[in-house]
């Protein structure tokens, strides 16, 4: 393991100035060790850099993002791809010789673990509780991330000399460090306050949700991961755990705080515009602000007149995103079943027929052809009503998929990179989705009452007249409601950085990874007649083959350790089924 590198480190960068409402949140100047923890204020200082680490739209390193091409990104997935091949969505990818992600995760462990040394020895440790909780929550936040990445990885809970034997020790059992994980986001819970003493900063209930997303993740991987002898002990493990995430959720959703976000004006376009609201005034017609979101638990924050990292609207509107026809086909209809089993599906033969009586979600996410649409720079929306026709973009075909995204496209003027919409680390949606699938996963099945207290509040936001998901509709109608409770997740969380991470916890990615990507139907529709650009083959059905060829292996479900690593620490081992 690489931690000579950050062992090493004789003076941390920390915040110099005086703690703000704006929270600036990145590392100032460097004060020497003998400096920094003499004065409560300083451990708080020291705790605020710790909040850059959280999923952002693109990241310093690339674990963080479900928009930017990284571990959790759905660039990795089956549902969406890009002009180039995603080697590990290819399942092509190969053991690398450095991992900036390892690296840096651990480097940044280190940071937390030298805060809560320091404080053992600080008199007063009511004056610094919160920067503790706060070391606490995100110690466990990177230790999850090693785990879902690597699996079996060296746990730390102290900041390490250069001759630790630690340092060349083999790794721990996942088992162990979800367990610290846990231990550390309960700690952390008993002590952050209630509500947040400022816009972005952790709360109790920010711990209790990312204890309810370790704990569904690692139960359901203990309970589809079987193998072998282990399967009576990983049963007695899953139960443990999701009985974890069942209860952790349900504190969130009992504290009544967190609402799905919905607004009358904005009616059945509230998901649409819930991603994209911003400090500024008139981003959306009913001129909300990103205060008037209670759905996020915990934001990446940015504000206007920040660079946000990313030129996010033409990263991610119109042909740049390839969605894919999976996507599009996994939305139900307005009737709630699925297009297999949908009287009201009109087909593929128009352009825009498949987004007939849908999900709305669908149309919240995706453009149709034909469709007006505005963006940052050249066509925005000034008057939020049929003036802005006049300004507007129009969808059409040009290029990939023939599917087009609209997810994360502000529509008012703003510089390119300047957008300010929050991130949205944690939101309540999830963790109304998490407690539906504890719920069923510990008993194989789950009430209506539970369905209704949970995942139908996401269902229905902009589904007023869709049927909720019942025992009886399920029944009535031949579905599965595993994968009725797994479809609202992932067509919920799109683009958020969760579905290869989903496929890895059902043990499902060995089915579903292996499919064509594929967009939309071209041989007897619309686009046959009308799209002369498209020269990518056709399936047997004529759809557009965007990638063929894809494979996975039981090694894909966990990532290589890189070469420099196991060099310097020989008894890290290598993950299964990946050789040198």
């Amino acid at each position: 393991m690489k931690k000579i590198y950050y062992i090493k480190i004789a003076c941390l960068s920390l915040i110099t100035l005086a703690l703000t409402s704006c929270m600036d949140l990145e590392p100032k100047a460097d004060l020497g060790d003998n400096l920094v923890w003499d004065k409560a204020d300083n451990f708080q200082l020291f705790a605020n850099q710790f909040y850059s680490w959280t999923r952002d739209f693109q990241m310093s390193v690339d674990y963080g993002s479900g928009v930017s091409d990284g571990p959790h990104s759905d660039y990795r997935s089956d549902l969406i791809a890009t002009s180039s091949i995603n080697t590990y969505s290819q399942g092509t990818n190969t053991i690398p010789a450095t991992d900036k992600n390892y690296t840096e995760i651990y480097k940044r462990i280190y940071y937390t673990n030298l805060l809560l040394d320091r404080a053992e020895s600080f008199s007063d440790k009511n004056a610094i509780a919160i920067p503790i909780a706060e070391a606490k929550f995100f110690r466990a936040y990177l230790h999850f991330e090693l785990v879902q990445i690597w699996g079996d990885v060296v746990l730390l809970t102290r900041p390490l000399d250069i001759d630790d034997p630690t340092l060349f020790a083999p790794r721990n059992s996942r088992d162990e460090v979800i367990d610290q994980v846990i231990k550390d986001l309960q700690d952390a819970a008993t002590v952050l306050p209630e509500t947040a003493t400022e816009t972005g900063r952790l709360t109790r209930y920010a711990s209790l949700a990312m204890l309810s997303r370790v704990a569904l993740y690692e139960g359901t991987w203990q309970k589809f991961h079987t193998g072998g002898s282990n399967a009576s002990s990983n049963t007695s493990r899953s139960t443990e755990l999701l009985t974890i995430a069942k209860n952790a959720a349900d504190d969130v959703i009992k504290y009544g705080k967190y609402q799905i976000f919905y607004n009358e004006t904005l009616g059945d376009q509230s998901y649409h515009y819930m991603f994209i609201l911003e400090d500024a005034a008139q981003c959306n017609p009913a001129n909300l602000t990103k205060k008037d979101n209670l759905e996020y638990i915990l934001a990446h924050r940015h504000r206007d007149g920040d660079n946000l990292g990313i030129n996010i609207t033409h990263a991610m509107q119109g042909n740049v995103v390839y969605v894919t026809r999976k996507l599009a086909n996994m939305y139900l209809c307005s009737d709630g079943l699925p297009v297999s089993k949908s009287s009201l599906f009109k087909g593929y033969t128009g352009a825009t027929d498949e987004f007939l009586n849908r999900d709305m979600r669908m149309s919240n996410t995706m453009l149709q052809n034909g469709q007006n649409y505005w963006n940052n720079d050249g066509k925005w929306r000034v008057t939020w009503d049929d003036e802005d026709l006049n300004s507007s973009l129009v969808a059409n075909v040009r290029s990939n998929s023939g599917y087009q995204n609209n997810k994360w496209s502000v529509e008012r003027q703003v510089a390119d990179y300047y957008e300010s919409m929050d991130y949205p680390v944690i939101r309540y949606a999830e963790v109304l989705l998490n407690y539906a699938e504890a719920v069923y996963e510990l008993t194989g099945s789950i009430s209506d009452d539970d369905l209704d207290y949970s995942l139908n509040l996401v269902r229905l936001r902009v589904n007023e007249n869709m049927p909720k998901l019942s025992n009886s509709f399920v029944n009535a109608n031949s579905l599965s409601m595993r994968e009725e409770i797994r479809r609202e997740r992932s067509i919920e969380l799109f683009l958020e950085g969760f579905r290869i991470d989903d496929l890895k916890r059902w043990a499902t990615a060995s089915t579903e990874m292996i499919q064509d990507q594929l967009g939309v139907k071209v041989s007897g529709t619309w686009f046959e007649a009308n799209w002369a650009a498209q020269a990518r083959p056709l399936d047997g059905d004529g759809c557009i083959i965007l990638y063929d060829g894809r494979v996975w292996e039981d090694k894909h479900y966990l990532y290589p350790l890189p070469s420099d690593q196991r060099q310097l620490n020989p008894q890290l081992g290598q993950n299964p089924g990946w050789t040198n």
